[in-house]
């Protein structure tokens, strides 16, 4: 092989280098865009052997200092009444809009629920494994995440899915069951829990407009991914989840009005620890108690 051929070969070589790390990372951007969801931005901070929860960066810093600097700038999502209908969603007014995900996470793709949402759903009903968790509706403050869910369940997008992610006080900071990705394995193993989607990506709503407290059902997206809501969502199951009250950034939707008694049973059962979970490595805690969603419907 003569010296320029050898420098070619070379030269290939490390053009293929840079081609692999270049999806490699692109793959990891996406997985982290998922990964980090709800909570995975609080940092735990342990005091006189409480924990308290504080808002802080993904990535270090002082947790401290970080609480005080959020309480007193404004969060990148501002936090609205009203919802993302019309302009604010791209769209005419009375409209949604639902833009293709391109993040490269993996998706089910059903297609997009239609522009116009219907304001007349009540209540969301999701039929589990280990019971029935009825959810009254906020759809006049929430409408384009209503509609979506309605479509999604016209789809049946959730049969089958697996709740992925039990959240806790002790570890996160937080107090959430969280499920949509239909992707899931809900192993506490995989590190590709919570990258999964729906292909398409909404505007927030409703900030500020709900508190996270026990029982609040809201959109999970990336801690710093403001209007990119998918299929994920998350229920809270206690008071602790108030502490995203002082900068809200994900969409509120619905209260459980029946069923409250299965998500404390999947709480009392335990968790299956992820350490990749908040350090946006991949993967969560997931509930020792399977929780497999039978089916999703909603009801006028």
């Amino acid at each position: 092989m003569s010296g320029d051929d050898r420098q070619s070969e070379l030269a290939q070589q490390h053009k293929q280098r840079q081609a692999q790390r270049a999806a490699e990372e692109r793959r990891a951007s996406a997985r982290a865009k998922r990964n980090v969801t709800v909570g995975a931005g609080i940092g735990v901070v342990v005091v006189a052997g409480g924990v308290i929860a504080a808002m802080t960066l993904l990535g270090g810093g002082d947790a401290g200092t970080a609480a005080t600097t959020a309480a007193k700038s404004p969060s990148p999502s501002t936090p609205v009444t009203t919802p993302s209908i019309g302009p604010t969603a791209g769209g005419k007014p009375g409209t949604c809009e639902y833009r293709k995900d391109d993040s490269g996470s993996p998706a089910k793709d059903v297609g997009r629920p239609p522009s116009k949402p219907n304001l007349k759903w009540k209540t969301m009903t999701i039929e589990t494994n280990q019971g029935d968790i009825v959810i009254d509706l906020a759809t006049d403050k929430a409408p384009c995440t209503v509609n979506s869910f309605a479509y999604l369940a016209k789809k049946n997008f959730f049969d089958g899915t697996r709740c992925h992610r039990l959240a806790a006080p002790a570890t996160t900071g937080l107090a959430l069951l969280q499920c949509g990705d239909p992707f899931a394995k809900g192993d506490g193993k995989s590190k590709t829990d919570g990258a999964g989607g729906s292909g398409y990506l909404f505007n927030d709503e409703n900030l500020g407009g709900m508190s996270y407290d026990r029982g609040t059902v809201f959109m999970a997206q990336g801690a710093e991914d403001a209007n990119s809501n998918g299929s994920q969502f998350a229920i809270s199951y206690a008071n602790d989840t108030t502490a995203l009250d002082a900068q809200p950034a994900y969409t509120p939707f619905g209260k459980v009005s029946k069923g409250m008694d299965v998500i404390d049973k999947i709480v009392k059962g335990g968790w299956i620890t992820n350490e990749g979970d908040a350090r946006d490595e991949g993967g969560s805690h997931a509930p020792k108690l399977p929780v497999i969603v039978k089916d999703l419907r909603l009801a006028r």
